[in-house]
């Protein structure tokens, strides 16, 4: 049995697994039906499939000379606030104002609150501030408008603007902004502020979202078409983008294989995805979804792998370690990812709070147990770094610039520093 592999009862045919393997060797574009079989497989076929992945993704690393490394990017994860529109079954990051008034918390981070963390984070050699927060609360709770408009915001995303070029000024770490749906608009508005913005896709499966019991049932935001206009909308603005699938939520392998297409036709339409996070469910106490099982190991090393297939050598696979042992980080790395994504000295992973972040140094240690030496990046991956007057905004290309080395667009061995930000005429 492949490493970290458990037996989920659904492996596919074959002879199928065989036929899709065969195409994607030779070049040969994959439908659904040879993405669904390849994420069937077990056993030996998972090893087979597995095997093809990593293949593809040395190939792809050596083309841009970085043979071996899987980066990570050393953050600070900003709550900026927990509240949020959408009804996800499975989440516990997202709260109601009446439990934050009667622990005492505000309905968002205050800015010097922000600005403080992202220091402290920067005392550490962190390089970005990841912000996560759910999606339009003010639409939702009176409390957050309330708040929002006592200090002067028209909205969630127009103080994130604001807390983002705090950080940039004070602190020099460079924003990832992830306040979830947005409009053409409104990315055009924060990409000045950040170099890099995310959404997780999650699942194009519309009964998830449509059907009452689903774990996307009344939360407008989980929309499928929705949430595919986002990675759209991001390729016109042209922003680098980070998405993924969320494996085990109830998806069937044809929906998964749906999902993974999705994102690559997408991404070759338009070039601006520069990360796709393949994240397996945990289910939590005291969700909806407490009592559903845990995504398979065997599907999931079978999803990482098929999206490397799927998305070819040049982009970048990740998988969260910390909601893995240190043996099925072994897998992923066997089944092709080349991205751990954030990791944090300082705040832990506050949608998973119960899953610590590993040590840096056991995440090398692991890293190198493979073959493979782990790389800091910063927030935007390389190839946008090194085409920065495409993708950067010149308003924070100096930032982008400081903190990136100019040969390679990984991380540079520097501490950040606040400087000024001036939006570009």
């Amino acid at each position: 049995m492949t490493i970290g592999e458990r037996d989920s009862g659904s492996a596919g045919a074959p002879a199928a697994i065989d036929a899709s393997l065969e195409k994607a060797r030779a070049g040969t574009a994959l439908d659904v039906d040879d993405v669904t079989a390849l994420l069937s497989a077990s056993g030996e076929a998972l090893r087979a499939v597995q095997q093809l992945a990593a293949d593809l993704r040395d190939e792809g690393l050596a083309r841009v000379r970085r043979r071996g490394q899987i980066t990570y990017s050393r953050k600070v994860f900003v709550p900026l606030t927990r509240l949020c529109r959408d009804r996800c079954h499975y989440c516990t990051f997202v709260t109601v104002p009446g439990k934050l008034a009667r622990a005492g918390q505000s309905m968002f981070m205050e800015i010097d609150e922000v600005v403080d963390l992202a220091a402290r984070g920067g005392e550490l050699g962190c390089k970005e501030a990841l912000f996560t927060l759910g999606d339009r609360p003010e639409a939702r709770w009176p409390q957050a408008a309330q708040w929002l408009a006592e200090r002067g915001y028209s909205s969630t995303l127009d103080y994130v603007r604001a807390a983002a070029v705090a950080v940039l000024e004070q602190t020099g770490l460079l924003p990832h902004l992830n306040p979830g749906v947005m409009s053409a608009e409104e990315m055009r508005t924060l990409k000045p502020v950040g170099p890099s913005m995310g959404m997780m896709l999650e699942t194009t499966a519309h009964r998830l979202f449509a059907e009452k019991g689903q774990p996307h049932y009344g939360s407008p935001d989980k929309e499928p078409a929705v949430r595919l206009q986002v990675l759209r909308d991001a390729g016109e603005v042209g922003v680098p983008f980070t998405t993924g699938i969320l494996v085990g939520i109830g998806e069937t392998l044809r929906e998964r294989a749906e999902s993974i297409r999705a994102m690559a036709e997408i991404a070759a339409e338009f070039g601006h995805i520069q990360e796709v996070i393949v994240q397996n469910f945990r289910a939590k106490p005291d969700t909806a979804m407490r009592g559903t099982p845990d995504a398979h190991m065997t599907e999931f090393l079978a999803a990482v792998a098929t999206t490397r297939i799927v998305l070819g050598p040049d982009m970048r696979i990740q998988a969260p370690p910390n909601l893995v042992s240190a043996d099925e980080c072994l897998a992923l790395i066997a089944s092709g990812i080349d991205d751990w994504g954030g990791v944090s000295p300082l705040t832990p992973d506050h949608v998973n709070p119960e899953r610590p972040w590993p040590n840096l140094d056991t995440l090398a240690e692991i890293t190198a147990s493979a073959g493979h030496v782990l790389t800091e990046r910063i927030t935007a991956q390389p190839p946008y770094v090194l085409d920065a007057q495409r993708w950067i905004d010149p308003a924070i290309a100096g930032h982008v610039a400081a903190l990136a080395d100019p040969l390679t667009g990984l991380a540079a061995d520097v501490r950040p520093s606040g400087s000024p930000w001036t939006r570009a005429a």
